[in-house]
């Protein structure tokens, strides 16, 4: 088992202070507000937000004592996001985390004023959040979901455990992913001899209805990238892919846990854990748009073993090798 950890920019400015001498610093109990783009009882929008908690903690930001947080969860619905986060600028925070694109343009829109710390964004430049990511310059910084470069290591991935594979559909959610992650798939697909296509889907009908349609043809296999939709309807593609004997590389790990074959991405729990070291800098005076947004550090690679037999794969030795985590 291999791990490939990565310093955060973000913590490392925070470490060997004493938490409670940083706790007392404070001379007043300070206001958060969370708006999770997951529902409430979503076992991975928990731990994210509850490895933000612990980092702040960490940074002596205790609940309770110094600091009181109101979370929000809008369940992959845009009319309760604009509404939650309304709702959390009228609290007159001091600081926001967001999670999700859609999370972090209706806090914007909500408010000019009150700093926003987004994660799992796709392209934040490209939506106006910030001028660049190294001088946001407004209200917003964070920390983006995906180097568009990496996406073609999904096709990679795709092509050496499921050689077979000639046509490739990218389900995605044009609301949250960039504009710029189909393309960086699309110019690495002919040197991996694979056709890809969008699959422009943010629905359960839409997604049924167009996986359906293409797995009539042979050869396919698919590339679920990183999103709220998609990861709303898990179940569902897993069950998808599994129906249709589909290869499927997902962008993040809890995929290849419920039963997904493989999944090479960003640890997004880590990523949260990282937004409570801008938090704790934004809290102590810091300005969000002197604060560069930052990329993903740390990825990792896992395989599920019994999903690859079912699908009747054989996985090359050096890519279990390679693996951070293999589920048998």
């Amino acid at each position: 088992m291999r791990r490939r950890d990565f310093i955060s920019l973000s913590a490392g400015a925070a470490v060997g202070w004493p938490v409670l001498a940083r706790a007392q610093q404070s001379d007043r109990a300070r206001r958060i507000g969370v708006l999770m783009a997951q529902a409430a009882n979503d076992p991975v929008g928990r731990a994210r937000l509850e490895a933000f908690h612990q980092a702040l903690q960490q940074l002596g930001w205790i609940e309770g004592h110094n600091l009181h947080t109101d979370a929000r969860w809008s369940a992959d619905k845009a009319e309760d996001t604009r509404k939650y986060a309304t709702e959390l600028v009228d609290l007159a925070p001091d600081v926001i985390l967001s999670s999700g694109t859609i999370a972090a343009a209706s806090l914007q829109q909500a408010t000019r004023t009150v700093p926003i710390v987004f994660t799992l964004v796709a392209d934040p430049v490209g939506a106006g959040m910030v001028s660049s990511l190294a001088r946001p310059g407004g209200n917003a910084t964070g920390f983006i979901s995906l180097e568009y470069g990496l996406s073609g290591k999904w096709l990679e991935l795709l092509k050496e455990i499921a050689p077979d594979v000639k046509r490739v559909a990218v389900l995605r959610d044009l609301l949250s992913a960039g504009i710029g992650q189909f393309g960086a798939i699309q110019t690495a697909a002919p040197s991996f001899g694979m056709e890809v296509s969008p699959i422009n889907a943010s629905d359960a009908g839409e997604i049924e209805r167009a996986v359906q349609a293409f797995a009539r043809m042979p050869n396919g296999g698919l590339i679920v990238t990183g999103s709220t939709s998609n990861a709303t309807h898990r179940a569902l593609i897993l069950t998808l892919a599994a129906r249709h004997k589909l290869p499927a590389v997902f962008s993040n790990r809890y995929f290849i846990a419920d039963g997904g074959l493989i999944s090479y991405g960003p640890d997004f729990v880590d990523q949260f854990r990282r937004a409570a070291g801008y938090v704790d800098r934004i809290l102590r005076g810091e300005n969000p748009a002197d604060l560069p947004v930052q990329e993903p550090t740390k990825y990792e690679l896992v395989i599920n073993l019994k999903t690859a037999k079912a699908l009747g794969l054989n996985v090359p030795q050096p890519l279990l090798a390679s693996a951070d985590e293999v589920i048998e």
